[in-house]
């Protein structure tokens, strides 16, 4: 586990949940749901939990500007700076103390990376995925899952990055789309654009170059049962084609039942699955954390993750909340739509 006090100073203010400013008929305004107490609570859980004594924590560092411009142009970087609070889009608020944060996920992401470890999760925040080369959205201002398989494929390694956050995983999207030689797969609730900084849809029509971007959109309400099968018919036969070097994953909960962000129906037994999955296609694997915003769920969720991929034979912490029907009758349709896009670049894959 990589982890770095400065994720913390990060501080998007007070509003209508994720909107900023003031709302005259609300009696208490509420924090922004990306806080710095939804990573203080990840990071009691694994050091709190049953699998604290399965985990090493080091240090991570703050990345430089030459770093960060890999995958982020000048002017845009130069933009996070800032003296006071403000939106740069309307959901996504910056403030004095964002840089130090944004550089310290970035460094730390990329010190995961350096570590030569087979295994590696940066738990950082702000989150990453939904970040462009110049344009900041969804909470996210640099993105720390782009910037690790950019370096490493500077590197020279063959580099893939799945992505299981709820959101499309369009910052990423828009990094790799024209490179033929970086794998990107989001599996993602059904949202489609959401304004001018999110113009991507995240429909599986969105192929990139031959066919390079994969999105496994989702019909709202997909649990357990759907992303199992999308990883089990979709993601994995296309990563064991493309025989990555590194597997970069993008890891947000707000997929939970229980995410106000989400509107799917994972379970942290979903997510132990995941884990597992991911831990068996044995390549070496570095994680950034993104979304998860009911923050005692998510930490449950994130702690399951992390006994999958750590293959521990049976769960170390029971779930009390999980309820909601696992509704599976869309997924058929919902991975046609994928297979009809990819089929002409991934012949005899799906």
């Amino acid at each position: 586990m990589f982890w770095h006090d400065d994720c913390l100073e990060h501080d998007a203010g007070e509003g209508l949940w994720e909107l900023p400013g003031s709302w005259p008929w609300l009696d208490v305004a509420e924090p922004h749901p990306e806080t710095a107490a939804r990573l203080r609570t990840f990071r009691h859980a694994l050091m709190h939990g049953p699998v604290a004594s399965h985990l090493k924590w080091h240090e991570g560092r703050h990345a430089s500007v030459d770093e960060l411009l890999r995958v982020h142009t000048a002017e845009y970087l130069e933009s996070l700076r800032v003296s006071t609070r403000v939106a740069l889009e309307v959901n996504t608020v910056v403030g004095p103390e964002t840089w130090r944060a944004v550089c310290a996920a970035a460094g730390t992401s990329l010190a995961a990376l350096q570590s030569g470890a087979p295994l590696a999760y940066a738990l950082v925040r702000p989150p990453g995925h939904h970040a462009q080369p110049d344009l900041a959205d969804g909470y996210c201002f640099v993105n720390n899952a782009a910037l690790v398989a950019e370096t490493a494929r500077r590197q020279g390694m063959r580099v893939a990055v799945l992505d299981w956050d709820v959101h499309h995983g369009n910052g990423t999207q828009e990094v790799f789309y024209d490179r033929p030689d970086v794998l990107t797969i989001s599996m993602h609730m059904r949202h489609g654009s959401w304004g001018t900084n999110h113009p991507q849809t995240g429909a599986p029509s969105e192929v990139g170059a031959n066919g390079r971007n994969v999105n496994i959109e989702l019909s709202l309400g997909a649990g357990d049962t759907a992303y199992m099968r999308a990883l089990d018919e979709i993601a994995f036969p296309l990563l064991r084609e493309f025989a990555p070097d590194l597997l970069v994953c993008a890891s947000g909960f707000d997929g939970s039942a229980f995410d106000p962000n989400g509107r799917h129906n994972l379970t942290a037994h979903g997510y132990r699955e995941i884990g597992r999955r991911v831990a068996s296609f044995g390549t070496r694997v570095v994680l950034t954390q993104e979304g998860g915003y009911l923050r005692g769920y998510s930490a449950l969720c994130l702690h399951s993750l992390v006994e999958g991929l750590l293959r521990l034979p049976e769960p170390l912490l029971e779930d009390p909340l999980a309820y909601v029907p696992d509704d599976t009758q869309l997924v058929d349709a919902d991975f046609e739509h994928v297979r009809r896009a990819l089929k002409p670049f991934w012949p005899g894959v799906l």
